[in-house]
């Protein structure tokens, strides 16, 4: 990304929950009563880190927090609930070592979808805040957070067949990151919820923070 690079600084901003590095949206789609942006949220030093595609897709835009609104956010909110990730008040909860953030945060008009420019056009803030959190664990949620992921913080994106019922709650070797894929909520079939609850409890469970970028096998 060269010159197009973000800087970041974690000094002093660590204990703010909504946009904690003070992101600014390169462009603004809205009207003027409308949310510019869904910022990221939650706890920046987390070890676990939950990433969405678009406000219009895992919702929002009402509150400002992700995964809040529509019934694919509330389903990845319930599973990080189930799990005491998060507590409090469902559209601005208590987040405990997890942080929530898209790759796409700018908010659309009229419920548009990201244009692929628009997607590319973020993608430096959102690598700069993805690496100044620098979890252990990324959790992509859909297609296109999941083949961003791979195919920027791993090595096997080439390698892998590209197939999410496949790749949902499993694990992917990182550079420097353990990568679970999760399926998107809105394409869920009997048996992805419990495996996802499953898979982020033996994480849990495991000295994750030694096995960084380990691999373990897909499938």
């Amino acid at each position: 990304m060269g010159s197009r690079s973000v800087s970041l600084s974690v000094r002093n901003v660590t204990d703010r929950t909504s946009n904690p590095f003070g992101l600014r949206p390169p462009f603004d789609r809205t009207e003027p009563t409308e949310r510019t942006a869904v910022f990221g949220y939650g706890d920046a030093n987390a070890d676990f880190h939950v990433i969405g595609d678009y406000p219009g897709n895992h919702g929002g835009t009402r509150t400002g927090v992700p995964f809040t609104e529509t019934d694919a956010g509330s389903a990845i909110q319930d599973v990080l609930r189930e799990l005491e990730f998060v507590h409090g008040f469902r559209e601005r909860p208590d987040l405990e070592n997890l942080y929530l953030s898209y790759v796409h945060m700018c908010c659309l008009p009229d419920g548009h979808e990201p244009t692929e420019s628009e997607y590319a056009e973020l993608e430096r803030f959102f690598d700069a805040e993805l690496r100044a959190i620098n979890a252990h664990v990324l959790l992509p949620v859909g297609e296109r957070p999941t083949d961003h992921v791979l195919r920027e913080y791993t090595t096997q994106r080439d390698r892998l067949e590209f197939d999410m019922p496949t790749l949902h709650a499993n694990e992917v070797r990182g550079r420097g990151f353990m990568v679970v894929p999760i399926r998107d909520p809105s394409e869920w079939t009997d048996g992805d919820r419990e495996a996802l609850v499953s898979k982020l409890e033996s994480i849990l469970e495991s000295d994750y923070r030694q096995t960084k970028g380990v691999a373990t096998s897909i499938g």
